[in-house]
């Protein structure tokens, strides 16, 4: 089976295509097939106000896109840029190979797989933000 594989606990809710859907009582699994497809699982989301650092920045705006709130090709080169500057701070190893995936991801018109990819550098982010001298 290719696609995106979703597990969601109980009463987990996502956006697929602008629809709020709701998982029952159980756990689930869900297989989407749909190529590009546009999905957010709600507890990921990024409130606007939480947007306040780089990669949230950018992770907001990958959002955005999955939301329907963005237009992908309007949003896509702003996203390669905003993923471009990250790179020059995230300059190791891990945070290169995340950001070359998130960049591919992009370009596959992957929002999802982007958005997931960015969101893996918040810890690392915050870490960073944590040690800066004030």
């Amino acid at each position: 089976m290719t696609g995106l594989v979703l597990k969601l606990a109980p009463k987990e809710r996502l956006l697929i295509n602008g629809a709020v859907i709701e998982n029952g009582e159980r756990r689930s699994r869900l297989a989407i097939v749909t190529p590009h497809a546009n999905i957010l699982r709600l507890k990921d989301a990024i409130h606007p106000a939480e947007a306040t650092t780089p990669v949230r920045r950018v992770c907001y705006a990958a959002q955005l896109v999955l939301t329907g709130d963005s237009n992908p090709e309007d949003a896509q080169l702003s996203l390669l840029r905003s993923i471009e500057e990250l790179s020059q701070v995230f300059t190791d190893p891990d945070s290169r190979r995340t950001l070359t995936e998130a960049t591919r991801a992009l370009i596959d018109r992957q929002y999802y797989r982007c958005l997931k990819a960015l969101r893996s550098l918040m810890p690392r982010e915050d870490r960073l933000l944590a040690a800066r001298p004030s």
